[in-house]
C-alpha cells in the first residue's frame, strides 16, 4: 500500500499574504463590526469626507451617505442629521487614540426621533493621515427598555406608597391621641412611625422614576420649610391682584411631605378665599407654632360659610349654598384634606368672624430632621369649628 504524502500546513493568516490584502482585512473589519447590527462609519481627516458608510445607515434611518456628508459639513439641508453631523465634526479634532461615546438624536426620513450611540476614535493611518472612525448604535430596544423599567416602578412606588401612607397618617393620630397611654404602647407606636419611614425612604430611593431616570443626581426633596409653604401662599395671592396680609411668627421649622402636594393643598385653601371674597378684599395668610406641629390659616373678608354647609364642606362633590354661579366641581376642600390626612396633618374650618377662616395643622421636623408627635389637637375626621 502506498501511503499519500500529507498536505502542507495552511500558512498563517496575514496582511502580506496573497489575496489577503489591505483592502481585504478593512472589508474583514467592517463585516464583524457590523455583526451586531451596528453602522460602521470611516471618515477622511481633516478634509471630513465620508468614506465608508454601512448600508444598515440608510435601513435604519431612510436617509443615504450624502444626507451625513452634508451634515457633518454643517449644511442646514439635512437638519434632521445635524446633531449627529455636529458630533462627528467635533470628534474628528480629537487626539488619536481617544475614544469617545455619545448619545445623539436623530430623525428618520419620516420624521420619528431615533437614538443613536456614537463611538468614535481617531486613527493614525499607514501613510500619515488620519481618519474618524466609529459604530453608530440604535438605541431604541434600550430606551423602550428603561421606560418598560420606568413604567414598572412608578407602578410599584404607587402601589406601594398608599398603603405606607395610610399607615404613616394612621399612626400619627394615634400618636396625636396617646397621652394616657404607657410608654410601652406609645414606643409601639414609634416603632411603626419609624418602620414606616425607613420603607417610604427606600421607595424614594430605589423605586421612584425620577430616582432612576435622574442616576447620581440629587434625590427629590421630601421636606419642605414652613416658611416656604407660606410664601408661595402669598405669592399667589399677590399674583391674583389682591392683598396679602400676613400674621405669623419667625418660623424656622420644617414639614416632612410631598412638597408639591403641600403646596397645592395651601393653593387650594387660597383658590378658594380669592373665589368667596369680594375683588378688592384683601386674604389673611398666618402661620404658628401649634403644640409639635405648625398650624397654617387662611382668612378672606367674604361672607363666611354658611351654617348649615360648614359640616358638610370636606364632603366630595359637596357645593356650598354660596357658590351658585361660581365655578367649580365640589373637589379642592375635598382634595386639600385628603392630602393633608395622608401627612398626618388635619384641615378644619376655623371660626373666624367676618370671613371664612380654614386652619391647616402639619407636624414639624426639628433641627435634627426627625419628625416630631402629632399635635395634641382633635383630628379632622368629619369635624368642623362653626
Amino acid at each position: 500500500m502506498t501511503r499519500s504524502k500529507a498536505a502542507d500546513p495552511p500558512a498563517p493568516a496575514s496582511p502580506e499574504r496573497p489575496g489577503a490584502g489591505a483592502a481585504g482585512i478593512e472589508a474583514q473589519f467592517r463585516t464583524i463590526a457590523e455583526l451586531a447590527g451596528d453602522i460602521a462609519f470611516s471618515i477622511d481627516l481633516p478634509a471630513r469626507s465620508l468614506r465608508y458608510l454601512s448600508p444598515a445607515f440608510s435601513a435604519l434611518l431612510g436617509h443615504e451617505a450624502d444626507a451625513l456628508q452634508a451634515a457633518i459639513a454643517g449644511s442646514g439641508a439635512h437638519e434632521a442629521l445635524g446633531a449627529l453631523g455636529m458630533h462627528l465634526a467635533a470628534s474628528g479634532d480629537a487626539a488619536p487614540g481617544e475614544r469617545r461615546v455619545q448619545e445623539v438624536d436623530v430623525r428618520n426620513t419620516d420624521g420619528h426621533p431615533i437614538g443613536l450611540q456614537a463611538i468614535t476614535t481617531v486613527l493614525r493611518n499607514a501613510d500619515g493621515s488620519s481618519s474618524l472612525v466609529g459604530l453608530l448604535r440604535d438605541l431604541s430596544a434600550q430606551r423602550a427598555h428603561l421606560a418598560d423599567q420606568r413604567r414598572f416602578a412608578s407602578m410599584l412606588n404607587h402601589e406601594f406608597r398608599t398603603p405606607l401612607a395610610t399607615i404613616d397618617g394612621a399612626i400619627q393620630r394615634l400618636e396625636a391621641t396617646s397621652q394616657g397611654a404607657d410608654e410601652a404602647v406609645r414606643q409601639r407606636y414609634r416603632k411603626i412611625a419609624v418602620a414606616a419611614d425607613r420603607l417610604i425612604a427606600m421607595l424614594d430611593e430605589y423605586l421612584s422614576p425620577d430616582r432612576l431616570a435622574a442616576i447620581g443626581k440629587v434625590r427629590q426633596p421630601n421636606t419642605i420649610a414652613a416658611r416656604e409653604l407660606l410664601d408661595a401662599g402669598m405669592t399667589q395671592v399677590r399674583a391674583a391682584g389682591r392683598e396679602a396680609l400676613l400674621e405669623a411668627e419667625d418660623l424656622t421649622l420644617g414639614l416632612r411631605g410631598e412638597p408639591e402636594g403641600l403646596r397645592l393643598a395651601l393653593k387650594v385653601l387660597v383658590d378658594n378665599a380669592l373665589l368667596f371674597s369680594p375683588s378688592g378684599s384683601k386674604v389673611t395668610l398666618g402661620a404658628r407654632r401649634s403644640g409639635s406641629g405648625v398650624e397654617f390659616a387662611v382668612r378672606d373678608e367674604g361672607a363666611g360659610v354658611p351654617p348649615a354647609d360648614a359640616a358638610h364642606i370636606f364632603d366630595k362633590g359637596y357645593r356650598g349654598s354660596n357658590a351658585a354661579g361660581l365655578p367649580g366641581s365640589g373637589l379642592g376642600l375635598y382634595l386639600a384634606r385628603s392630602i393633608v390626612d395622608v401627612h398626618g396633618g388635619m384641615l378644619r374650618l376655623g371660626a373666624g368672624e367676618g370671613g371664612a377662616e380654614f386652619r391647616l395643622w402639619l407636624p414639624a421636623l426639628d433641627i435634627s430632621g426627625q419628625q416630631q408627635l402629632a399635635s395634641s389637637s382633635p383630628n379632622s375626621d368629619n369635624r368642623t369649628d362653626h
